[in-house]
C-alpha cells in the first residue's frame, strides 16, 4: 500500500497522476496497464525524469485517477535531465491479445477516428521487427510510457499508445550516461519481450 508521504509526493507532479475519466471499462483497463508495472519506464515533462522502478496506485478518494508512485528508495531508478525533445509519438499500441481472441499481448499502429483499419501482430514478432530494423540504422528502440498513452478502442478495449526516447536527442549527457540509459530501458523492453506471450488480463 502507497504510504501518504509517497503518494502525496507524487501527486504534486501532475504528469504522474493520470485522469482515467475518459475510459469506460475501468477494471479492464487497470487489469491491463498493471501487466507494464515496472516492465516499462514512465516518463515526467516537468521534472524531466523517467521512472524505472514504481508502482500504480489507483486512490479511491481521488475517483477515476491513477497515480505513478517512484519508489522513494530507489533514487538510483530515477533517470534525471531527460529533455522532452528526446521524447517522440511512436503511433504504435500495445493491446491485450483478448482483441483477438488469444492470450498475451499484440502490437497495432495508429489506432482512433478517421485511420485505417489497424494490422495485428504478435508483440513479441513487431518488436524483433522493430528492434532488428532500428538496429541496422545504428539506433536503438526505446520506449517509454507517459500521462495520457493509456487509451481505449472502440469504447471498450483498453491499449497504450507508447512513445520513444532518441539518445542522439540528449547531446547534454555523457557518452557513459546515455550507454547506461540505454541499457536500463533496453533490459526493461526485454523483461516485456520475454513475458509477452503469457501475459494475460
Amino acid at each position: 500500500m502507497a504510504s501518504s508521504e509517497a503518494l502525496s509526493n507524487a501527486q504534486d507532479n501532475s504528469d504522474l497522476v493520470w485522469d482515467l475519466d475518459h475510459i469506460n471499462g475501468r477494471d479492464f483497463a487497470e487489469r491491463f496497464i498493471r501487466l507494464f508495472e515496472n516492465r516499462l519506464c514512465v516518463y515526467s515533462e516537468s521534472v524531466e525524469q523517467i521512472y524505472t522502478n514504481y508502482n500504480l496506485h489507483f486512490p479511491s478518494e481521488q475517483g477515476r485517477k491513477m497515480v505513478v508512485l517512484p519508489n522513494p528508495y530507489a533514487f538510483h531508478d530515477t533517470l534525471h535531465s531527460i529533455r522532452s525533445g528526446a521524447v517522440r509519438k511512436t503511433g504504435l499500441c500495445i493491446l491485450p491479445g483478448e482483441v483477438l481472441g488469444k492470450q498475451g499481448l499484440v502490437l497495432a499502429a495508429h489506432l482512433g477516428k478517421n485511420t485505417p483499419a489497424p494490422k495485428f501482430m504478435p508483440f513479441k514478432q513487431a518488436i524483433a521487427r522493430i528492434i532488428s530494423d532500428q538496429r541496422k540504422i545504428g539506433d536503438a528502440f526505446l520506449p517509454i510510457l507517459m500521462k495520457g498513452d493509456l487509451r481505449e478502442f472502440d469504447a471498450r478495449m483498453p491499449y497504450l499508445h507508447m512513445h520513444r526516447l532518441q539518445l542522439e536527442n540528449l547531446p547534454h549527457l555523457s557518452t557513459f550516461e546515455r550507454q547506461d540509459i540505454q541499457q536500463t530501458l533496453t533490459k526493461k523492453l526485454l523483461m516485456l519481450y520475454r513475458m509477452a506471450d503469457s501475459l494475460r488480463v
